[in-house]
């Protein structure tokens, strides 16, 4: 029996889709509350220790930037100073919705663990990250870790590492992802998400990067405590993420489809529910009169038959009524009586 289904944990990723712009940013924030969404989340980083000036583009980078310059000179123009992070921590706590940054270096892990957040995103690129990894499982707070890109080998070294420098495993979350922008349908293997949990019996989720909402409401459906997608104003705007991010409305719909699913996922018991219990009587069948028969006459698969309603005698007692007799007459259709 499947314990009765907790509240899926839905992350709206605002992550660049800001484009260096405050203003962009509080914008989002507005958006992620009328979506009715559980938290926001940001990029924190410090570009020049994240990524070295030698790194190129990805290959969606370049369709979605230009492929003029380097990786690094496109993440400084989408970076958010710690002022105005501290900026957007405050209108979060006004506005009464969570805040949440994903940091990419160290000092920024600082600075996260500074503003007080309770729970650290780890992104895909840094599982393999040791110093990075030690440091946030050393704080001891609530993890969510993405894994796009990594195997199963990885993912244990990971968590093996975060274990051992003093979070608990039941403060992690693993999440089932793949980075690729925007994921094509068939490299989403939603299947895996339910290998990492059943290999390393931890909560799972589902960070999508697939175009539209039918994915991560699957996720749901099959298990995921926590869904993250990409949002953003308007995908025709410049940037690397946009494109693979949803708008307004569409954010809207995913966050509706997951709580009609919590719901529709039950507590896993069979049994009539109460809003069907009222059709007992009218779906189901009773013994009748497939004829006329006469009092005393003997009971027969030819003389009675199963119709609807079910206000007689179940048709599941048949055998009992064969070679009775009829205490009376009954008329074609009328309920038979012992």
């Amino acid at each position: 029996m499947r314990d009765t289904p907790k509240k899926v944990f839905i992350i709206a990723e605002a992550g660049v889709n800001h484009n260096g712009s405050l203003e962009i940013a509080k914008k989002l924030i507005d958006v992620a509350i009328e979506a009715k969404v559980d938290t926001i989340k940001f990029q924190t980083s410090q570009p020049e220790k994240v990524i070295s000036k030698f790194a190129p583009k990805a290959e969606y980078q370049k369709k979605t930037t230009g492929g003029l310059g380097s990786q690094l000179e496109m993440v400084k123009k989408l970076v958010l100073d710690e002022e105005a992070q501290r900026l957007l921590v405050d209108d979060c706590k006004k506005k009464g919705i969570m805040f949440l940054s994903t940091p990419f270096d160290l000092e920024s892990i600082d600075f996260l663990n500074e503003l007080g957040l309770q729970t650290l995103k780890i992104p895909s690129g840094e599982i393999t990250n040791l110093p990075y990894l030690r440091k946030i499982g050393s704080l001891r707070k609530k993890i969510i870790m993405s894994t796009g890109m990594a195997d199963l080998n990885e993912i244990k070294a990971a968590l093996d590492i975060l274990t051992s420098c003093g979070t608990p495993k039941e403060n992690i979350t693993i999440l089932h992802c793949n980075t690729e922008y925007p994921t094509p349908f068939e490299d989403v293997n939603l299947s895996a998400m339910l290998t990492i949990r059943d290999t390393f019996k931890v909560k799972v989720g589902y960070s999508d990067h697939s175009r539209g909402i039918e994915v991560p409401i699957a996720a749901v459906a099959l298990g995921a405590t926590i869904i993250e997608k990409h949002f953003t104003l308007d995908r025709a705007m410049i940037g690397p993420d946009h494109k693979a991010s949803l708008e307004p409305d569409e954010l809207k719909a995913m966050v509706k489809a997951i709580r009609n699913i919590e719901v529709a996922l039950g507590d896993g018991v069979k049994k009539a529910s109460l809003s069907e219990s009222k059709n007992i009587l009218i779906a189901r069948k009773s013994i009748v009169a497939n004829e006329y028969i006469k009092k005393s006459e003997v009971f027969t698969e030819k003389n009675i038959t199963a119709k609807r309603p079910a206000t007689g005698i179940s048709p599941m007692e048949w055998d009992r009524v064969i070679g009775k007799r009829a205490k009376r007459n009954f008329e074609e259709d009328e309920l038979i009586e012992l």
